[in-house]
């Protein structure tokens, strides 16, 4: 990019802020413009500075990271990274912040290095380029149908990453509990996605779990890919089943949705994919082998996806039938997967 990205570093510890500036400082398309201890500061630095992304803990005194987060996204939209602790307190809290609109998170580290939080270099740039409307501004999902029949043995998959969060809950809340078997890869750190999972179960009528290995693939049923160790692939045969793979990241990611949109195809039964908000390119082949096998295939567009990456790097490829917005994919995705004697217009 031209210009460099301006950043201002929000922390209640001063070492934290130290360290997390001194990386960020090493890139030289990053440029910090300050720091602030607390959201009483950061409210009078933002003002000042008009940083292009924020960095925010979680947990800071005078008003917590949630609640500013909060007051950012409704009064002054803007690229926000959370960084949080690895407690489950702080996980869930972070998992609260990306529902509200932060566009991504990083854990703190057991070791305090300014190494240690070179993975927030890429965040804060992808952060810059990333697309967030205030809270209020976003349609409203369709309510899951009153009455729904999957077609048998369908498979409905789903990769997401940057903004995956929110567009999960979003798509996922309009599902039935008798929705399609459905397998999700959302690119996120290991300690995240078992309280993602527990997040969406609570909120969702289907049951959501973290994938484990050997888990046969039911309808009613939502696996999610743990985070970091492992891919995602589904077995053939008679009676389908996640298997986690622990071979090397493909396309930078592990899990990674390429992998297990290739293991759907093998599968040989009716699939549809989904692509989701995302930064790279990842699951755009794979997507494409599932229509080029005649699976249906939708992506989310470009206006309500926090960043236009892998949705665009599909689409460009001949992946992607229809794409659509955010709010509309629900009942798209539920009629593709509709049992044909049942199915309605979406």
């Amino acid at each position: 990019m031209a210009d460099r990205v301006k950043v201002l570093v929000v922390d209640d510890s001063l070492t934290m802020r130290g360290l997390i500036s001194a990386a960020l400082k090493s890139d030289p398309e990053i440029e910090v413009v300050g720091t602030a201890a607390d959201p009483l500061e950061a409210r009078t630095a933002i003002k000042e500075l008009n940083p292009d992304v924020l960095t925010l803990d979680v947990e800071m005194p005078n008003m917590n990271g949630l609640e500013f987060l909060d007051k950012i996204m409704r009064l002054r939209p803007m690229p926000v990274v959370m960084v949080s602790t690895l407690t489950a307190a702080g996980t869930d809290v972070t998992l609260a912040a990306l529902e509200i609109g932060a566009v991504d998170a990083v854990a703190k580290p057991a070791v305090a290095s300014a190494e240690a939080f070179h993975e927030l270099i890429g965040k804060v740039k992808t952060a810059a380029r990333s697309r967030v409307r205030a809270r209020g501004d976003v349609p409203a999902a369709a309510a899951a149908p009153s009455a729904y029949r999957p077609a048998p043995n369908h498979v409905l998959a789903i990769g997401s990453s940057t903004g995956g969060v929110e567009a999960l809950l979003t798509v996922l809340s309009g599902f039935p509990a008798n929705c399609p078997a459905t397998v999700i890869t959302q690119h996120m750190p290991a300690t995240f996605t078992s309280s993602f999972a527990a997040r969406l179960d609570r909120v969702c009528a289907p049951a959501v779990s973290e994938a484990v290995d050997g888990a046969p693939l039911k309808p009613g049923h939502i696996y999610l890919a743990p985070g970091g160790a492992a891919h995602l692939e589904l077995t053939p045969g008679l009676s389908p089943r996640c298997r986690l793979v622990n071979s090397e990241p493909v396309n930078g990611h592990r899990p990674s949705v390429d992998v297990m949109f290739d293991s759907v195809v093998r599968l040989k039964r009716p699939m549809t994919g989904v692509i989701l908000t995302g930064m790279g390119k990842d699951g755009a082949k794979g997507l494409k082998a599932i229509r080029d096998a005649g699976g249906r295939t939708l992506g989310q567009d470009e206006t309500t996806s926090v960043v236009y990456g892998m949705p665009k790097a599909a689409f460009e490829l001949g992946a992607v039938e229809r794409q659509l917005p955010l709010h509309r994919l629900a009942p798209a995705i539920l009629d593709l997967c509709a049992d044909p004697a049942a199915r309605s217009v979406a």
